[in-house]
Parts: structure tokens; sequence; C-alpha cells
């Protein structure tokens, strides 16, 4: 049979305008994606360069040493910086998650606008900002408890804040994109709203949580700001929630502004540290997620 249309009309010349534009923007669109990547793989490598030369056995048995001191480590740091990272997520991720729970699953439309509203204001609150509010509701009240000052616990809490609105707009956007088909047909069976969000929707959308959860995370690990006015710094291993307590982050802002060539190489090692402990973060969720598919 005889085509009805001609085979030269259903190719596109090389030279026309329409392939010539779409070629460039196809390279545009490639150079752009390059130069998306570009300055994390900048990072990265400059920190991996500047870092790996400076890792040992040392920097996480030992302690920060002495100005003039050769050698030392910061185990002390990379323990508080873990202590204080659990306990903000102990308080921010089931808050966060049973708050979006109840936005999506139980709540009003007018409530829910307006907290929603307050979770995208606090989300976009600076964190030094946080710390000052941590300060004066933990430092200063363990101040006049006489319970002490500066301390892990006051740490934190600063980081739970800024963790909250991350883990409730994801888990929010996560419940929301889990079918209603799924809810009905669990309501169907002669199920409850509490078995249907709990065996139902909470699985269904576990995924998008356990990585909006683990974002949360990644931010608290590098903050500083908060951690000056929460639980400042200490020389010692962590010996409490109550104590002054060391951090990667806090470590990294003191010893590099330092001029101290042995605490600068300190600074880099625990900015490599820091960078790998985010991204161990961040492949065990996925993995966690992938194996839970």
């Amino acid at each position: 049979m005889t085509s009805l249309f001609p085979e030269s009309r259903l190719t596109r010349s090389p030279t026309s305008l329409r392939t010539l534009f779409n070629t460039v923007m196809t390279v545009v669109a490639f150079i752009c994606g390059a130069l998306a990547l570009f300055p994390l793989l900048a990072v990265l490598s400059y920190v991996l360069f500047k870092g790996f030369s400076s890792i040992n056995i040392s920097v996480f048995t030992q302690l920060p040493p002495a100005p003039f001191r050769q050698g030392g480590g910061f185990g002390n740091a990379i323990l508080g910086t873990l202590l204080m990272v659990g306990i903000a997520a102990v308080i921010s991720i089931p808050t966060g998650v049973l708050a979006a729970i109840y936005l999506t699953e139980f709540s009003a439309g007018k409530i829910a606008r307006w907290v929603r509203f307050a979770t995208n204001v606090l989300s976009g609150v600076p964190s030094i900002i946080v710390g000052v509010f941590a300060y004066g509701i933990v430092v200063l009240t363990l101040t006049n408890l006489k319970l002490g000052s500066y301390s892990a616990l006051g740490g934190g809490f600063a980081l739970a804040i800024l963790m909250l609105p991350i883990i409730i707009r994801t888990t929010d956007e996560a419940l929301q994109l889990v079918p209603q088909d799924l809810r009905q047909a669990s309501l169907g069976l002669g199920a409850t709203n509490f078995q249907t969000v709990t065996q139902v929707v909470l699985p269904s959308a576990l995924p998008a949580i356990v990585t909006g959860s683990t974002l949360a995370i990644a931010r608290a690990s590098g903050e500083t700001a908060p951690l000056l006015f929460t639980a400042l710094f200490s020389s010692f291993w962590p010996d409490g929630l109550l104590k002054p307590t060391a951090s990667l982050a806090v470590l990294v802002y003191n010893f590099a502004i330092s001029p101290f060539q042995n605490w600068q190489s300190l600074a880099w090692a625990a900015s490599l540290i820091l960078v790998l402990m985010v991204l161990i973060t961040s492949i065990i969720a996925r993995w966690a997620t992938r194996q839970k598919a």
C-alpha cells in the first residue's frame, strides 16, 4: 500500500531552524547541568585533598592538643556531634511525623493551612536566631536552676528546632502523595482511621519520610551558630547531658581561624569526617528504603 505521506515529509532536515534550536538547547541544558555539579565536586575534592593528609587513627581516639603541640585528635567532637544530633532526632522526628500525620489525616483545612504557613516561616528562620532562642529557653533555665549552663541538651534542643520544619514538610508531602484509593479501600474493609494511617498510609510513605529525616539530620550535623550559644565547646570527652560538649562544626570554626598549623590541619580533617558522616547517613537511608521497597 502506498503511504499517504511521502518519506521526505517525515524526515526533519538537519539544517532546519527547529533542529538547530533543539541541538543548541540540548547543549545548553547539558552545560547547565555540569555547572550545577561543579560546586559540589569542587568542595568535595578540595576537602578531600586537604583533609585526607591529616587523617590517622589518633584523630578518632585522642583529644584536641594544646596550641603548640603536634598530633592530637577530635574524638570528643565526634562523640559530641553524634550525641547532640541523636538528642535532636529523638525530639524532632516523632514530633514532626506526628504533626504531619495530624495535618494530612485529621486536621481541618484552615488549621492545616496555618500550621503549614508557620512551618514554612520556621524553616526560613536563621540558625543563629534559633541558637539565641535555645539559649534563653535552655541555657538560662539551667543556670537559674543551678543545674549547669551550656550543655549537650541545649545543643540538641536547638538542632531539633532546625530539623522540625524539614521533617514536617517532607512527611506532609509524602503522606499527600499516597493514593486516596488506598485509604478508601482500607476503610471499606472495616479498618479504623488509626489502623489505616499506621498500617497502610505510613508504610507507603516511609521511604520519603526516611529521606526527609536524613536531610534534616544532615543539616543539623553541620550547624555551628546554634551550638555556639547552647553547647559551646569542650576539650574533654562528653560526660553528661548538662555540661559543655564539643562538636565537629564548632571545632572546625575554632581551629580553622587559629594561627596554629596543627589546629588548621585538624580542622580540615574534621571537615572531611563531617562530610563523610553526612554521606554515610544518606547511603544508609537510601539502602534502608530500597530494602523496604
